[in-house]
């Protein structure tokens, strides 16, 4: 992911969630959304990110993070 993000607002707090371990069920809850629109959000999240699991999703997220311009490492 570049610096200015791809993603709209509702498809990056779907990806963060998913970077923290939230199943689908659990990201439809917390948003109060449907699980229907969690899967299809997720696809266009997929798609913009050229991610291909919920791991490489959560990966790219971090270093997209911690590459940002005034990020610090660990």
């Amino acid at each position: 992911m570049e610096t200015e993000s791809p993603l709209s607002r509702r498809e990056h707090e779907i990806a963060a969630l998913v970077a923290t371990g939230a199943s689908n069920k659990e990201i439809a809850r917390e948003l109060a959304v449907s699980i229907k629109t969690v899967k299809n959000t997720l696809t266009h999240v997929f798609v913009k990110t050229n991610s291909r699991s919920r791991t490489e999703l959560a990966i790219r997220l971090v270093h997209a993070h911690y590459n940002a311009p005034g990020a610090r490492g660990c």
